[in-house]
């Protein structure tokens, strides 16, 4: 019983020494807040649509209020003020008035898909509160954005006394990936183990039926939400219940660029050209697929036909998904009629054209 007692009590003051800790850093993050707006995104390298819209949200905050500063909580650690400023420029096209402010995270693997091998969404979930820890720790803001998707650091940053906006590209649950595990179907959000096992499947659906309460909680904390399309605020006001405080705010498109683009076709090529990060949503597998069986319906006189895809990879497992793509092709046996291209620059050369956005 004494040794039961002692480690009671051992864990008790660890226990509340974790909790005075945690009290007095948010105390602390309360007094020191600077009047700044600091954005959530890990990977400033993500080369997608989210990555244009930072850009340009921080180039419209410089514009509109330019004593605010902008901040940018980043896990690339070769990131620096001058750097962002010039890919920004760079591969999306965005002059900004000034650079950015740098907070850099040293725990983005808490993030990371590969640290999750199981329970990847909810690990994930978890790990973004971890990371918004260290970030607003070092720098506590007046308003936080986040421009990634994390909506489980909503309920710290407002602990920290901020005022959260976020800018939503997708629902990290949907209705839809609950229907497709209920109806076991195999996808890149359900494993085909799973999909084939009604019990797994019923566990996986209560799991994801939690998770979505658990979502909605931590979303409803935002103050101001901006979806990207119809089809995402109808999921989203449905999940977080806010709807008077979620706005829709189609992502900034360079219109001005792209009419520079020629309008006249070649008479012997025809090109499909799918843009999109190489991520496991992006079904760019089943694109493949589908571009084989319309191949195979082509007669032998007709156009040349050519599928080519442009994006861009954020990590190592994006790296390894774009390798089983080009293999996936020479399978297919079309790898003459597929075409991969990676981590354009804004205005890089594409086929005689610019790659003005990917």
């Amino acid at each position: 019983m004494g040794v039961v007692r002692v480690l009671f009590w051992v864990l008790t003051s660890l226990s509340l020494s974790f909790v005075w800790s945690f009290i007095q850093t948010i105390i602390k993050g309360k007094k020191n807040r600077k009047r700044a707006v600091a954005f959530f995104h890990p990977y400033t390298n993500d080369g997608g649509g989210g990555e244009r819209v930072l850009w340009c949200a921080v180039k419209a905050i410089q514009e509109e209020n330019p004593n605010l500063d902008c901040v940018i909580y980043t896990g690339d650690h070769d990131s620096s003020p001058e750097t962002l400023m010039l890919r920004a420029i760079d591969r999306f096209g965005v002059k900004l008035l000034h650079p950015p402010q740098v907070v850099h995270l040293y725990r983005r693997k808490w993030i990371e898909e590969s640290t999750y091998p199981r329970f990847t969404m909810i690990g994930q979930s978890l790990g973004s509160v971890y990371l918004s820890w260290e970030a607003l720790s070092k720098f506590t803001p007046q308003f936080y954005f986040d421009t990634s998707g994390y909506a489980f650091t909503y309920p710290l940053a407002r602990m920290f006394g901020c005022k959260v906006i976020c800018y939503t590209h997708y629902p990290t649950i949907s209705s839809d990936m609950v229907s497709r595990v209920w109806k076991r179907s195999s996808m890149y959000n359900n494993d085909a183990l799973i999909a084939k096992s009604v019990w797994l499947s019923r566990c996986k659906v209560i799991y994801y039926t939690l998770f979505s309460w658990m979502y909605g909680f931590v979303g409803s904390c935002a103050h101001l939400v901006m979806v990207n399309s119809s089809w995402t605020q109808s999921h989203i006001e449905k999940l977080w219940k806010i709807p008077e405080r979620t706005k829709k705010v189609y992502p900034p498109c360079d219109t001005a660029g792209l009419q520079e683009l020629p309008l006249e076709m070649s008479n012997r090529n025809h090109n499909f050209i799918s843009v999109a990060q190489f991520r496991p949503e992006k079904a760019h597998t089943l694109q493949l697929e589908a571009f084989a069986v319309a191949l195979s319906k082509v007669d032998a006189d007709s156009p040349s036909l050519k599928l080519q895809f442009v994006g861009s990879c954020r990590n190592k497992e994006d790296e390894d998904r774009l390798q089983k793509l080009k293999d996936k092709a020479v399978d297919l046996n079309i790898e003459n009629n597929v075409e991969f291209y990676k981590n354009l620059m804004y205005r890089a050369p594409f086929h005689g054209r610019r790659a003005l956005w990917y």
